[in-house]
């Protein structure tokens, strides 16, 4: 039986002359930057700063590409989110990442100033960048092309010191010994901004940062963090005390549901075509595609209901509502489309089928009324 694999992590665009993946992501509710980085080659990659509500959407986009996840890596024990890295290393196995003076809780992989995490053919250099917390790490890329600096260094800007062991002296240290070091092209890419700014660099925020950039002194800076009467956050009470047991949820929640469903980037349920196939007598496949492509020479699946997608509103109540739905087409365009409508119409024992009644053919299941 043939099996579909997932494309090549080479046909998608990459930073780095080919070899590397970057992608950031955004979770508009908490302001946070996630990063995700890996080797194109062996496809092996690290994520940064994942936010627990986000877990699906990330685990989503690593299984799409194909990437088998090394670490899931935090620059400190956050106050504003709940980190994702537990739900991460529960779902793909990779490390739990974070500085060892954080002294958190389920870290697989405690970070040390100078360790190196390896993905394939690249690694990153990790570099203690304390003041914003005492376990603040700002993440380097192999060739000091790119660096993520958590919240030691914002655009314009910069991490807090008045809590977790804070110190503007030393974020100022920080700061001038270990980011401001890099390469004046090295882009600094941030934990968290409000304002839309996503990306900056060495030589920018040497010149422009308004608390210690231009001819700013160490004492401007301790100055202005000392004044700035800041509320602390407001997910604190929850963010902190998730955050020192790595986004272990206090009660893990069952992952039983009416079937293994999984995420696609996109967010709609996804089944394969394995699983349908083995439980295909408990289930209504629902065919929309055309009722010419149905009788046509690609087959459909035996036993499937037929609504065309332009008549599926209209059409909606003759599907049986005593079982789960899956949804199929081609190639799985269409069928995600009916997927998104029934789901917003109620019925949420849905699906897609991924890939379609291609990739169905593809693994080898039967297609009746198939012509040669």
């Amino acid at each position: 039986m043939a099996v579909a694999t997932a494309p090549s992590i080479s046909l998608v665009a990459a930073a780095g002359g080919g070899s590397l993946l970057f992608r950031q992501l955004f979770d508009a509710d908490t302001g946070t930057f996630t990063y995700l980085l890996a080797d194109v080659p062996s496809r092996q990659g690290v994520l940064i700063d994942s936010v627990y509500e986000q877990h699906a959407r990330d685990l989503s986009l690593i299984r799409e590409l194909g990437i088998e996840l090394v670490a899931s890596i935090d620059t400190h024990a956050h106050a504003d989110h709940v980190t994702g890295s537990w739900l991460m290393h529960d779902a793909t196995g990779c490390a739990i990442a974070l500085s060892a003076a954080a002294r958190a809780d389920n870290v697989t992989l405690p970070l040390n100033h100078g360790d190196r995490v390896t993905f394939g053919g690249r690694s990153v250099e990790i570099r203690s960048t304390p003041g914003h917390t005492n376990g603040c790490i700002t993440v380097v890329l192999d060739d000091h092309s790119m660096a993520f600096t958590g919240d030691a260094l914002l655009v314009r800007g910069c991490g807090r010191c008045d809590f977790q062991q804070g110190n503007a002296h030393t974020l100022w240290n920080s700061i001038k010994e270990q980011i401001f070091t890099l390469p004046e092209s090295c882009l600094l890419y941030p934990g968290h901004d409000y304002n839309g700014r996503s990306v900056s660099s060495v030589v920018e925020e040497k010149a422009f940062n308004a608390r210690l950039g231009g001819d700013a002194t160490e004492r401007d800076f301790v100055g202005h963090l000392e004044n700035m009467k800041l509320p602390h956050p407001h997910k604190i009470a929850e963010a902190l005390p998730g955050n020192m047991r790595s986004g272990k949820p206090r009660e893990t929640s069952p992952k039983a549901t009416w079937a293994p469903l999984a995420r696609s980037y996109a967010g709609l349920p996804e089944l394969t075509p394995t699983w349908v196939v083995a439980h295909q007598s408990d289930l209504t496949l629902l065919d929309v595609r055309s009722a010419e492509e149905f009788n046509g020479p690609d087959g459909r699946v035996a036993g499937s209901l037929l609504i065309p997608l332009p008549d599926l509103e209209a059409q909606a109540s003759s599907i049986p509502t005593d079982r789960p739905v899956v949804v199929v087409c081609h190639s799985g365009s269409r069928s995600a489309l009916a997927t998104q409508q029934l789901l917003k119409a109620g019925r949420w024992q849905v699906a897609n089928l991924r890939g379609g009644l291609s990739r169905w053919a593809a693994e080898g299941y039967p297609l009746e009324g198939v012509k040669a």
